[in-house]
């Protein structure tokens, strides 16, 4: 099984065609990840902090009917955070957060003690950088390393991180420890202003990491493992909006190693450079389908081609 452990949030998604008529759809980006998991029939669990509010009921209800185990899940009682989501008439999303005091940030270290092992945990995004419940998950995530493949995308939401040094000494911290790394070219380009992708992710690789992915939206996306580097084209589809693309690229990616039985520490350390391509390609499909329609909605498996 996999786990999932990060914020749960509601993305109000304000279209600039329409702004009288905003609409509440469930997300967050580890969220999305788990959803992605479960539509495309693979083990997950979610541990995040769910509000008892009414939109906390509307997570609970969208994890569970994408096949989303919620038994690690906390009932929490501060309320949902919220992402306002303004969607320009090209596809592109921006976001502003509501987000203080809210659930998703407030773990305690025995709030994660119960968690089962797992072959892989997933994290990234705002549950791990924010404070106080951010450390935590970290010290349970670095906990985890040898036995449990951790993939690790930082989804970086720059006006919500604080102290920017301060960030990226943590960020060194998570890589030290993650095997998988998912990183857009902007999350990139904002960890290390104007520094050459590959170089830096060669680097990477050279400390320890499995494999690191970089996306480039649109042109695609590029690879690098153990002894091998190469780009795989993006997928084409009719762009509705691009919210929670990434995040349905990480849960394809994850699918797809789970499912070749390529994902636990001693398996993701023989990946081959065909089975890598492969999966970013099926990462890459999802992805696509994601974008294709409204809101952070990830496809199920009978939806898909490939």
């Amino acid at each position: 099984m996999i786990g999932v452990v990060g914020e749960a949030l509601i993305d109000l998604v304000v279209a600039e065609s329409d702004p009288s008529r905003p609409v509440a759809h469930p997300g967050g980006s580890p969220m999305n990840v788990a959803v992605t998991l479960g539509r495309l029939e693979t083990p997950v669990a979610f541990l995040g902090r769910l509000s008892g509010d009414a939109f906390g009921d509307l997570l609970r209800g969208h994890l569970e009917s994408s096949g989303v185990d919620l038994r690690w899940s906390v009932d929490a009682s501060e309320p949902t955070s919220l992402a306002v989501v303004s969607v320009a008439p090209g596809g592109g999303a921006d976001y502003s957060f509501h987000v203080h005091r809210t659930a998703d940030w407030q773990w305690s270290a025995a709030e994660l003690a119960a968690a089962p092992g797992f072959d892989a945990v997933h994290a990234g995004s705002l549950g791990l950088a924010l404070e106080p419940g951010g450390p935590v998950v970290e010290t349970w995530l670095e906990g985890l390393g040898g036995s449990t493949t951790i993939s690790l995308d930082p989804n970086v939401r720059p006006e919500l991180l604080g102290d920017r040094d301060r960030y990226l000494a943590r960020w060194e911290r998570w890589l030290s420890f993650a095997d998988l790394v998912k990183i857009s070219d902007e999350d990139l380009e904002w960890i290390r202003p104007g520094c050459d992708a590959a170089e830096l992710a060669r680097g990477w690789i050279d400390r320890g990491r499995r494999l690191v992915v970089v996306t480039r939206g649109g042109d695609g996306s590029r690879v690098f493992g153990r002894g091998y580097e190469f780009t795989v084209a993006a997928h084409r589809a009719v762009i509705v909006d691009t919210v929670g693309a990434g995040d349905s690229f990480s849960g394809g990616l994850l699918h797809w190693l789970d499912r070749a039985d390529r994902l636990r520490p001693d398996r993701l350390a023989g990946l081959r450079e065909s089975e890598a391509r492969e999966a970013v390609e099926f990462a890459s499909a999802v992805a696509a389908a994601t974008c294709s329609r409204a809101g952070a909605n990830p496809p199920r498996r009978t939806e898909l081609s490939v």
